[in-house]
């Protein structure tokens, strides 16, 4: 097989692509949303590292991994400043950077085992296949690993408008991100095939030709990919409720403020054609800024509201204490009953609702660690609220984006999925597009109809084929009042999704150990060949 290199010493050039493939990344996410863009900002960066060492490869990817997350999550130093923008790019980066000098090594032996009796399409698969197996698994880590991770900036998150979205439903946002991973990897080999000006034409052929065969294997099935909407048991009318509220985790509104603007916000369901059927309210996460358990005048607020005037359960967000501890709390309240039911956030958010390894992190940025006096307590309960026959899955805000808390609502039996969020510090940036991404793919995903709530947007209803039912502007009071189908069956995703995430992080490893061992195992060669000499 031919090998091709960009030339090892080319350092303006691999830098530019890696700074290039970084910020296109951010163009192919939300609110621009050009998902083309993903293919060639994964192409750049893998071929920014083709044929480096370690450290070389190291330092390339490490800049293409800022460029990836400092263009995407800008957003983040927005209640903040900059300091946990970069703190948290820098990290990612450094993820990446290990991940893109992995990708180096397995792309020099893969290569260096193919046959050159191979046909052209039969090393090219291999090659691709080989670097969007560890690509994905680097995702995979960023995803999961340190503090649970940081669930976002993933090749599949910018993917919730483009034609493959469809395969979530097959795969998982894991597939969908391996699917775009493989065709960015058959762009990277056909670009670097034409760049050398190979003396073959024919490989540059063959090559074009599984570029464009893959990508049209993976396109035109989606288009024939149609995950079920139908309502297997029966439907239910939500209205989700969008209050315009300053709620921000460090905003300083009036007491109070927050919760009026639910309650006022609420009174627009009376206009709605469906007012009459509606079965269930929805608010968001920190809807209620006073919890009723603690304050008598939000206790007369909500119980008057769902006692005499909506007359129908109520999920709502609110801050919990249970002795010393406090909690991120979603709360399901009854008429003529009240709260019977509650779901505490899973997954805090780290240095944002809580701060892991307190003492350590206090040492390097007292300031900053200051500003987060309390952390929330890591909930328990199961997020499963019955209503009737109804069992209605509930998570809170970025637990959106993580696989297992999606999953583990389906194996529970929920048959619609309440997703509440408050998107109130991160302003007009993207962040609440990209976050409505994650809820949309997961609706396809899950099978299940997600209703995405929001304090100031993207408050949205989107149906178990990724059709979006309706959505309220950001940053304006509304509500939407829908009916929404009740699923009970699972897609494939929610059967092989997880096995086969697993199974790529095996194979990725055992890659990667090969072509770590055998640089090793060349590199004792040589230096005995020399000291022979």
């Amino acid at each position: 097989m031919a090998k091709h290199s960009i030339g090892r010493n080319s350092w303006l050039i691999r830098i530019g692509l890696a700074i290039a493939g970084g910020f296109a990344s951010s163009l192919a996410m939300p609110r621009e949303g050009i998902w083309p863009l993903s293919f060639l900002a994964v192409a750049a960066l893998l071929i920014s590292v083709k044929s480096l060492r370690f450290w070389p490869s190291i330092t390339i990817g490490f800049i293409g991994g800022l460029s990836f997350y400092l263009s995407q999550v800008e957003w983040l130093s927005l209640y903040l400043g900059p300091v946990p923008w970069l703190a948290l790019s820098i990290l990612e980066a450094a993820i990446f950077a290990v991940g893109m000098a992995a990708i180096s090594a397995v792309w020099s032996w893969v290569e260096g085992r193919l046959s050159s009796e191979l046909r052209p399409v039969i090393s090219t698969l291999a090659v691709a296949m080989s670097l969007a197996s560890v690509f994905t698994a680097r995702e995979w880590v960023s995803i999961n690993l340190p503090y649970g991770g940081f669930p976002w900036s993933r090749l599949s998150q910018m993917h919730s408008e483009s034609p493959l979205a469809t395969w979530a439903s097959v795969f998982g946002l894991f597939g969908l991100s391996f699917i775009v991973a493989l065709i960015g990897a058959f762009l990277a080999l056909f670009l670097l095939s034409a760049i050398q000006k190979l003396k073959a034409p024919s490989l540059i052929i063959e090559r074009s030709v599984s570029f464009v065969s893959i990508a049209v294997l993976f396109a035109i099935p989606a288009w024939f990919i149609h995950p079920s909407a139908a309502a297997e048991a029966g439907t239910l009318t939500v209205a989700a409720v969008q209050g315009n509220a300053n709620a921000g985790l460090f905003a300083n509104p009036v007491q109070g403020s927050i919760l009026k603007n639910h309650l006022d916000a609420t009174e627009l369901i009376k206009k709605d054609p469906l007012a009459s059927q509606v079965q269930l309210v929805v608010w968001p996460e920190n809807a209620s800024d006073l919890s009723p358990f603690m304050s008598a005048d939000a206790l007369a607020k909500i119980r008057n509201l769902v006692d005499n005037e909506l007359k129908v359960p109520l999920v709502f967000g609110a801050i919990t204490v249970r002795g010393d501890e406090i909690f991120n709390s979603s709360i399901y309240w009854q008429p003529k009953i009240g709260p019977t039911d509650w779901y505490d956030k899973k997954r805090p958010v780290p240095f944002a609702e809580y701060v892991p390894d307190r003492d350590f992190w206090y040492q390097l940025a007292p300031d900053l660690i200051g500003l987060i006096s309390h952390g929330y307590t890591f909930g328990e309960r199961d997020g499963i609220f019955n209503l009737g026959k109804t069992k209605l899955g509930t998570l809170i805000c970025f637990e959106i984006a993580i696989d297992d808390i999606g999953k583990d609502l389906v194996d529970q039996g929920a048959q619609v999925i309440l997703s509440q969020t408050n998107n109130a510090d991160f302003g007009h940036s993207d962040e609440t597009y990209q976050q409505a991404a994650l809820a949309r793919l997961r609706a396809i995903e899950t099978g299940r109809a997600v209703v995405n709530d929001s304090t100031v947007g993207v408050t949205a209803v989107y149906l178990p084929d990724g059709t979006v039912a309706d959505q309220i502007p950001a940053f304006e009071p509304g509500v939407i009042v829908e009916k929404v189908p009740l699923r009970t069956s699972k897609t494939l995703a929610m059967v092989i999704a997880k096995p086969l995430d697993l199974a790529n992080n095996f194979i990725a490893l055992i890659l990667i150990a090969l072509a770590v061992g055998s640089r090793f195992i060349s590199r004792r060669k040589d230096n005995a060949s020399h000291r022979e000499a």
